[in-house]
This record gives structure tokens, sequence and C-alpha cells, in this order.
């Protein structure tokens, strides 16, 4: 078993990154694998991605788009091992042997498998109208992402907790009938990081279609940013900035100093106007570096390709071992 700190996040590939993910999510995880005690394992999520989306097309973008944002946002990829799911075949072979020892009654307990059976049920249709075995099984797909690495932390949401535990009770569960071989993560809940919200308000999401893209054209950004949804008041009255989208993404962005000048303008009135043109330049400076980079390797699909061999080269490195290892324990191994 690992004693070092392990991280692992990975990120679905079914749409264009945005401010939301960002925030929440890539520019902590690249963070943590500058420091020295961790290992960080990111990867893209494309074997999750076919549960909830079946055009290619989109599905193959989307990788493209989000290898290239954490790539030009600085991952150092020799300090982490950086890989698409679908290149470690040993994933979906433990995501098997996985299923044959998980029980139903636990994947009947999801989340997302309850809100679709629930969602038939009020519109009175079948119960599993509409559910896939991808749906129904993600559960296990997820936890063997996590335990095919040993990860020892998993920075999640707090809707996502749940998947952490799941993930817990199987490995639990294959450990007792076939020796302690596999790691119980550790779900990471980041309290001081709130989730940013999207243009009309809610939380930002792919699902809600009021994201921001990361590394939209300036043009773009701007038009994106005046599109946030403001109250009505008018310039000289004040305004609440804690119930403000437009000074939550800010405070994002922001240093503190940024922070404590711009909730003092709230108070003093500032035009909504000026508050959005300040938020575009902030995030537009913030962002133009990168969004160089990004536009380099977006047209250089070649490099992002190079990046994530040598990717699975590394994650195969851990992987096949301990799938080795798996094998001879349920007893799938070589008679010679």
């Amino acid at each position: 078993m690992t004693s070092v700190k392990r991280v692992l996040t990975g990120i679905t590939t079914t749409g264009t990154p945005h401010l939301g993910n960002y925030v929440g999510a890539i520019a902590p995880c690249i963070e943590a694998s500058t420091q020295a005690d961790t290992e960080s394992f990111l990867f893209l999520a494309d074997y999750h991605a076919l549960i909830k989306c079946q055009d290619p097309a989109m599905v193959k973008q989307s990788s493209r788009e989000i290898a290239a944002t954490w790539l030009a946002l600085g991952l150092d990829t020799d300090n982490s091992v950086f890989y698409r799911q679908s290149d470690v075949p040993e994933i979906p072979e433990l995501c098997w042997i996985l299923s044959c020892s998980a029980a139903k009654g636990l994947m009947n307990r999801a989340h997302a498998y309850k809100a679709a059976v629930a969602d038939n049920e009020a519109r009175e249709a079948d119960p599993d109208l509409g559910v896939t075995m991808g749906l129904f099984n993600y559960p296990v797909l997820m936890a063997a992402d996590i335990l095919m690495f040993k990860a020892t932390h998993v920075p999640v949401g707090k809707d996502q907790i749940q998947h952490i535990e799941m993930a817990r009770d199987i490995a639990s569960r294959f450990n007792h009938h076939y020796g302690e071989l596999l790691v119980l993560p550790e779900a990471v809940v980041d309290q001081e990081t709130d989730v940013l919200l999207g243009l009309d308000g809610r939380k930002m999401s792919k699902s809600y279609g009021n994201t921001i893209p990361l590394f939209d054209a300036e043009k773009k950004l701007k038009k994106s940013i005046n599109k946030i949804k403001t109250n009505l008041l008018e310039p000289g009255e004040a305004k609440d900035p804690d119930t403000s989208t437009v000074f939550q993404i800010w405070s994002a962005f922001a240093t503190p100093s940024e922070r404590s000048s711009m909730r003092r303008e709230f108070e003093q009135g500032i035009a909504w106007g000026e508050a959005k043109k300040r938020l575009y330049e902030l995030i537009n400076d913030h962002l133009s570096e990168a969004r160089g980079r990004y536009d380099v390797l977006m047209n250089n699909p070649e490099e992002i390709e190079r990046v994530l061999q040598k990717g699975a080269i590394k994650a195969r490195e851990h992987s096949a071992p301990l799938m080795k290892q798996i094998r001879e324990a349920v007893g799938i191994a070589s008679m010679a």
C-alpha cells in the first residue's frame, strides 16, 4: 500500500471548459501537483462521457479542448500523471471485476440513478425509461478510476461525496474476498471554494447552458460577461456584493485587496456596466497568456496526443502491475 498522498481528479469530456471548471477543479489541482508531498493523477474521463453523450464529434472535440486547457494553464506533466482514461485498458477490466462483487443494492442508492427513476415516476413513465447500464454502473467505473491508482485523496464537490463512499464500500467488499489489494480513498471537499455562479445566477454548469467558456476570444468573453444577470439598481444605489454573481466571480479571480476594494465600490453604488467592464478586464488579464498557449495547442493536436501517450505509459506503469495482482487474486492467471 502506498504511504504517499496521492490525489486523483478527472474531468468528463462532454463540453468546453468554463470558468467554473477552472476555479473549482483545474487551478487547485495544478497547484496541488506542485507540492512535494503529493502525487497527482489527472485524467480525461472519456468513458464517462459516453454515459450522457452519444455524439462522437463532441466527445473528441471536448477531449482535445480539455487536454489543451490543462496544458495551457501550466500543468507540469513531468511532475504528474496526465492521461486519457481510454488509454488505460486496465481501468475497464477492473471495472468489470469490481462489478462482479459490487452489490446491486448499493447501485440502486446512487443519486444519479435515483434522480432518473424519480423523474420517470413523476411523469408516470416506466421507472427505468432511458436509464442505460452506463448510468446505472457509473459508480463502479468511478471506483475503478480511483482504485486502479491507489488514490488516497479525491477532490469532489459535496454532491459527489457519495461516489467516494461507494468506492470505499466496493473496495472493502473486494478486499474482504481477495485480500488487501485496494486502497480506500478519502473524499476531499474544499469548504473554502464556493461553486462559481453562471450567467443566470445558478451554479455554472454545462447542463444549465449558463457557462462562460474559459478561453473564448476577447470579444466573446466580454459579451458573455455582459450577459450576467443583475438586478435593476441604478448607478449610485448601494448593491449587495454577497448576492451578486458579478462580485462572486470577481472574488474568484481577484487578490484580497482587489476584493476589498470592489466590495467598497458595490456598497458605494458602482454601475453594473462598470462592474462588468472591470470584471472582464480582470479575467482577460488573468487568462490572456494561457489563452495564447491554448490556441497554439488547439492548432497542434499532434502535440496534445504526444503528451497524452506519454501520460498513458506512466499511468500503465501503475495500473498494469496492480491488474496482474488482481487477476491472480481472483483466479484469472497463467497456468504455467
